[in-house]
């Protein structure tokens, strides 16, 4: 038997599998190439979904082009951009780099306005066989009732008389929506695929919800879990996402999917412990799951999982068997674990971003003492 690094060095090879494997804690060594071979056009890529589904492409023998405005530094799989075709651009106001060119399929990771999809989505329709768009299950805002499926009415205006927090909250999802509706305008429903992904967590995460439980369970004491203990949560691993998200293209599997995980109901206790196991830190867990007081004490949202507030209540529900069955996997919570964990230590990550997301001022971990001395005090 080799050791795992003697395997690695072993699979070490000339291009791309050197560029991965020189970074193995986000590498599939089991990738084989695909049979057919496609010229993909990825508007975006340098964020956190983006440089997953290049990695993934290039091992299956794609070929991949970018286009974004040229500011963003990945913080992932750096070393493969060089195999990549990269066009500078705008979505706002500068498409000159994507006329008459032509590619198989295009994946929008960037529609951040219904225009920029529309502009696109009518420039490309002629020159690309199909149209990706990377959606979210904020289409569905806000998340009362039963069906989460992808038949689920979309949330396509801002009602009268909201708040600005939940305008900004149906803004989002309104914005998703539209961009769809625009997607299959332009491309038709047999050319067009329609990804909405719950919350997304893994290596190269440029939030820090589940970067921080990582490295505060790792470190152990008291901790606090926020909400009640069986709440249903879904979270996808970024590789998990992009692998499949490439698949579909490669099946030309047109349609609407919901992408979200673990592939089982598991709850927000499951999930910590999950992360945990993968530690020998000594903890101490305390459960807060009085809603008002993790209101006034802005404790909800710092999770990588939602509190069950009325609007919110179905939103880590999302029926994924349309998924499941389209070749949708997943990695399990300790591989997603690990290999964030050796992303967030590598030099991928500069060190002030890891000071600050334990030790910052506005860090929860430094909140934690003040906020259980003002949990206990509640409860006399």
């Amino acid at each position: 038997m080799k050791t795992r690094r003697e395997f690695l060095g072993m699979s070490m090879a000339l291009g791309v599998g050197a560029s991965l494997q020189a970074h193995p804690f986000h590498f599939n060594t089991e990738v084989q190439p695909s049979e057919k071979k496609l010229n993909i056009l990825i508007l975006g890529g340098t964020s956190f979904l983006g440089p997953h589904q290049i990695a993934y492409a290039l091992q299956r023998g794609h070929s991949i082009t970018t286009f974004t405005r040229g500011k963003t530094i990945p913080r992932i799989h750096q070393d493969l951009f060089s195999k990549v075709e990269q066009l500078v651009g705008d979505r706002e106001d500068n498409l000159e780099a994507l006329k008459n060119r032509k590619w198989d399929v295009v994946i929008d990771n960037s529609g951040r306005k219904t225009k920029w999809t529309e502009d696109t989505a009518k420039l490309l329709v002629d020159n690309v066989k199909l149209y990706m768009y990377t959606s979210s299950i904020s289409v569905y805002y806000p998340y009362t009732g039963d069906d989460f499926s992808e038949n689920r009415p979309l949330v396509t205006e801002v009602p009268k008389g909201v708040d600005e927090n939940e305008k900004y909250t149906y803004e989002y999802g309104v914005m998703k929506a539209t961009s769809e509706i625009a997607t299959i305008n332009a491309f038709g429903k047999d050319r067009s695929i329609i990804v909405r992904p719950t919350l997304i967590v893994g290596p190269g995460d440029r939030t820090d919800r589940f970067p921080y439980w990582v490295a505060r369970l790792e470190r152990g004491g008291d901790i606090i879990i926020p909400g009640a203990s069986d709440e249903v949560i879904q979270y996808i691993d970024v590789r998990d996402l992009s692998e499949w998200m490439i698949r579909l293209l490669e099946n030309k599997a047109a349609g609407t999917y919901n992408g979200a995980g673990p592939g089982f109901s598991m709850t927000t206790n499951a999930f910590v412990h999950g992360i945990h196991a993968n530690f020998n830190s000594p903890v101490n867990y305390i459960q807060i799951n009085d809603t008002k007081f993790l209101e006034e004490n802005a404790i909800i949202g710092i999770q990588p999982w939602v509190i069950q507030l009325p609007k919110y209540a179905g939103m880590s529900r999302s029926s994924i068997s349309k998924a499941i069955a389209s070749g949708l996997t997943f990695r399990s919570l300790a591989e997603t674990t690990w290999a964030t964990s050796e992303w967030w230590k590598s030099e991928a990550v500069n060190q002030e971003r890891r000071d600050n997301i334990l030790d910052g001022e506005q860090s929860m971990m430094n909140r934690e003492k003040e906020i259980l001395q003002k949990w206990k005090a509640w409860n006399e």
